[in-house]
This record gives C-alpha cells, sequence and structure tokens, in this order.
C-alpha cells in the first residue's frame, strides 16, 4: 500500500534528519565534542581508552547513519548501525547517571526497531532503483 510506503519515508527521513543533524553539528567541531565526551566519563567506570575513540567516531557515525537514512541507501545496515548506536549511547548514559538523556536515546531506538521491522514498505528509496 502506497500509505505504508510513505508512512515508512516520512519516519526514515525523520530518524535520518536527527542523526544526520547530530553528526553534522559535531563533526566541525570534532576535537572540542571529543574533550568534552571525554570530560563527560572522568568519574564513570569507562576507561579513557574506550571513550576517546568512541567520541570520535560517534559524529562520524551519526553523519553517516543519517545521511543513508535520509537517501534510503543501505537502509537495512544504517538502521541496524543506528540501533547498536544508540544502545551505546543509552549504556554510556547510564554509566554516568546521566538518566535525562536516556529516554531520547530509547526513542531513537524503537524508531530504528520500528523501521527495521517494517523494511519491506521502504518505496520510497535508493534502494528500490539499486535493486533493479
Amino acid at each position: 500500500m502506497i500509505e505504508n510506503e510513505l508512512t515508512f519515508a516520512l519516519l526514515r527521513l525523520a530518524v535520518g534528519a536527527s542523526m544526520f543533524a547530530h553528526g553534522l553539528v559535531r563533526l566541525p567541531k570534532l576535537t572540542g565534542f571529543s574533550g568534552w565526551m571525554v570530560g563527560q566519563f572522568e568519574k564513570s567506570m569507562l576507561p579513557k581508552i574506550m571513550v576517546l575513540p568512541f567520541s570520535y567516531a560517534l559524529p562520524v557515525a551519526e553523519f553517516v547513519i543519517g545521511t543513508l537514512l535520509i537517501l534510503g541507501l543501505l537502509t537495512r545496515p544504517a538502521l541496524v548501525a543506528g540501533g547498536l548506536v544508540m544502545v551505546m549511547l543509552i549504556f554510556g548514559a547510564g554509566m554516568i547517571e546521566d538518566w535525562g538523556a536516556i529516554p531520547s536515546q530509547l526513542i531513537h531506538a524503537f524508531f530504528f526497531g520500528i523501521l527495521l521491522s517494517g523494511l519491506q514498505h521502504n518505496g520510497y528509496a535508493l534502494d528500490t532503483l539499486v535493486k533493479k
């Protein structure tokens, strides 16, 4: 049904725009973002050797996942990657007791799951052109 494809496309675009924007605004200030994140985790159980590489990879992952979702390209891998990023963010927020961040991350994780379960409705996407 065209309504299911349209609904899927709008939700995919919304989640993609959120991820894209998160990455886009952080990439130009990557070193500053990394320093901020490392500082947030100074008193956590997570060692700096784990936080530092993640702090640099996160904006890149957000930007790439967002771009892929907006385009509807490699949608399934992008959704899986996005869901895994949310799991890591939720875990990290728990490690620093940032309970206020978790609802937003859970909402993103929920929508990644909804999109993944409805992937058969991904009609308005570059994936459909690549399959032909």
